[in-house]
């Protein structure tokens, strides 16, 4: 069964405009299955996991696009990262011409890490790159394309919509997490993921930026699930992996760029020495984390030692799919500074800043405690939002709100 991506239409939109379109993301997150349900009938299809569409396009990238034309679809073109330059070609000589070209290539990849550097080289200007992550609870519930706005309007109207759930219905979405095929398919979780990880992971990550030992990379990457929705600390991992601090600055990088994690960054302002700089770290998909850290049921996750995490890890992850599926860079932080005053989540807009906390309580109490402490920056301090177990969006007084979290 396919579920409709939000994104579709943002795409559809930007290849009326743009020559190249690339969607990029970690692998299985239905890439290809969306570019295929919304592409038009004569955009053919060409997958460079296949051994002799990529041999052809290495050693003659010309007869590569000569047999297969276009309008086209390229899967898993990082493979052969050198046909970017036969795109530019074609590209640039249809526009010399004054031929329509916008549209002609659309471009997926699970190694960001890679594509981007060649991206950036060759079809700067030319292309509309977008990033896909598994599927979001406004895509499992079936629900119109929407922004995250933390505006406090916006989420009356949004909290009206929005199908209220319990703690537990929530924790067993985290614990599911949002891979299309285990969302929409009766398989064994566990056996998903662990093949997951040991052929998708392994393929990507460590074939092509040769990472090492595979055990030290596995104990990194469960090592980190652990420390999701906590600061990123290189001698932290270093110590506890047995890896040099630069090696765990390259794995981070990977993970980031491939998709797999969300580096949240700390507001910081030039004036002020006493705010954090150190970021924290998201996986992008629940189910995965909590697979890596052995949990085994969405309720033992409920009841465990990290439940304010993963939560928290949900909330964010939630807000930034919001900004993905719209083809949005999220402008997002969080703010502590050296006195331990801390802020879940800051979203900036203009001049302008929004506080937001996040709580597994129904009636937190004193949620908003360190909001004030944005009054000392020089900007528009929002009215500041608490999502919670709330079953309705309330004023929990003149300047903070309670909001349910399922009006992301």
């Amino acid at each position: 069964m396919y579920i409709k991506r939000h994104i579709e239409e943002t795409i559809l939109e930007a290849s009326k405009h743009y020559p190249v379109i690339m969607v990029c993301g970690q692998r299985q997150v239905g890439k290809s299955t969306m570019l295929n349900k919304i592409k038009e009938s004569n955009r053919k299809y060409v997958t460079l996991d296949d051994i002799n569409a990529r041999r052809l396009a290495e050693n003659d990238p010309q007869l590569f696009f000569e047999t297969y034309g276009y309008p086209l679809l390229i899967d898993e073109f990082q493979r052969v990262p050198s046909i970017l330059m036969e795109i530019k070609n074609i590209v640039d000589k249809k526009t010399l011409n004054d031929d329509e070209c916008n549209g002609i290539f659309w471009l997926t990849g699970s190694q960001k890490f890679k594509m981007m550097k060649n991206v950036s080289e060759s079809l700067a200007g030319r292309i509309a790159v977008f990033e896909l992550s598994g599927l979001s609870n406004a895509e499992k519930e079936g629900e119109l394309p929407h922004l995250f706005n933390p505006d406090v309007e916006y989420l009356k109207k949004r909290s009206q919509e929005i199908k209220i759930q319990n703690i537990h219905s929530i924790y067993s979405k985290i614990f599911e997490g949002g891979m299309p095929k285990l969302v929409s398919q009766k398989i064994d979780r566990e056996r998903y993921y662990s093949d997951y990880v040991s052929t998708y992971l392994e393929r990507d990550i460590y074939s092509l930026e040769q990472v090492g030992k595979l055990n030290d990379f596995y104990n990194f990457l469960s090592f980190m699930a652990a420390r999701t929705g906590q600061e990123l600390k290189y001698n932290e991992i270093s110590n506890a992996i047995g890896i040099s601090a630069p090696t765990a600055k390259e794995w981070i990088t990977i993970l980031e760029r491939s998709g797999i994690i969300f580096i949240l960054h700390p507001w910081y302002s030039n004036f002020s020495k006493r705010l954090v700089k150190t970021p924290k770290v998201y996986f992008m998909d629940t189910g995965l984390a909590a697979f890596l850290c052995r949990w085994p049921t969405a309720e033992t996750l409920e009841n465990g030692a990290m439940d304010g995490a993963f939560l928290e890890t949900y909330v964010i992850s939630e807000i930034v799919k919001s900004y993905y599926n719209c083809g949005k860079r999220p402008d997002l932080y969080y703010y502590r500074d050296i006195d331990k005053k801390e802020i879940d989540l800051i979203i900036n807009k203009g001049n302008s800043l929004y506080p937001i906390e996040i709580k597994k309580n129904k009636l937190p109490d004193k949620p908003d405690k360190n909001f004030k402490v944005l009054n000392k920056l020089n900007m528009e301090i929002m009215p500041g939002i608490i999502f919670c177990l709330a079953d309705e969006l309330v004023p929990y007084n003149r300047e903070t709100w309670l909001c349910p979290i399922t009006a992301i």
